[in-house]
């Protein structure tokens, strides 16, 4: 298998603000969000972040996509380092959060001309994407009304379709299904099913068992900031439900769920 991401010692802190200190019940001022992360992730393989809320997934994806800075550590992805070659990085992958807002005054036609004109999309590419996208998704009858216009399963569509505009090869998807209605939830699985058949890398942060169980092919297990699994799905599992050892690795980890 081809290696295309190589995550080396990741670690971030964040300091703690006086509200934040009383929500987490602690005195201390700092928080090790992700503590000495390393995992690989190979060329067409779907790789699965699994973990409660907190765990350090989303702090995670957001330093591979180059939004923060790790304070210690590195990730290589196809060549790049997201620490020295941050721009290289940007230019391949796309990368999709929940906590992507969207300007509402803008329509889905011009945000998709924004985006693909900024990655360096030719005319030609660009309307063919258009077309495939914005039909899959049910986006084109919603072309030219205001995103804040718009439901929220449409404007995650609306996101997805945006993060891809360059036909990225690698993608990074944050909770791609969170607060989604379960038919647009089908939706946007069965989406990242069809990207992993066309040879897509994908890392995706969940803490739904049955995502995982669908469509990844390796997974780590992300706990207090630290991997403490990272293995194939099967050999996790086995033969059990990913969800009984999920909470039989919490439990060895954490020493109860309580």
């Amino acid at each position: 298998m081809e290696e295309i991401l190589k995550v080396q010692g990741l670690k971030k802190t964040f300091k703690l603000s006086a509200k934040q200190q009383k929500i987490e019940k602690t005195n201390e001022k700092l928080k090790v969000a992700v503590n000495d992360l390393s995992f690989t992730a190979y060329r067409g393989e779907v790789f699965g972040l699994l973990g409660p809320n907190g765990a350090g997934k989303t702090t995670t994806l957001r330093m591979l996509a180059t939004l923060i800075k790790p304070d210690e550590g590195d990730a290589v992805l196809d060549g790049a380092s997201v620490v020295k070659n941050p721009e290289e990085v940007r230019s391949k992958i796309g990368f999709l959060t929940s906590e992507l807002k969207l300007e509402e005054f803008f329509t889905p036609n011009f945000l998709f001309d924004f985006f693909a004109d900024l990655h360096g999309v030719n005319q030609e590419e660009k309307n063919a994407r258009r077309k495939d996208l914005f039909e899959r998704f049910g986006i084109d009858k919603f072309a030219e009304v205001k995103v804040g216009n718009l439901s929220t399963g449409m404007k995650q569509k609306v996101s997805l379709v945006i993060s891809l505009v360059h036909d990225p090869d690698v993608i990074i998807f944050d909770e791609p299904t969170n607060g989604l209605d379960v038919l647009t939830a089908k939706v946007v699985t069965d989406f990242l099913v069809d990207l992993k058949e066309q040879g897509k890398t994908i890392i995706v942060s969940t803490h739904i068992f049955s995502l995982i169980e669908k469509i990844c092919d390796r997974v780590g297990i992300i706990v207090e900031g630290q991997m403490v699994v990272c293995d194939t799905l099967s050999a996790i599992t086995r033969d059990k439900s990913l969800e009984e050892r999920f909470f039989e690795i919490y439990e060895e980890k954490v020493g109860s769920i309580a």
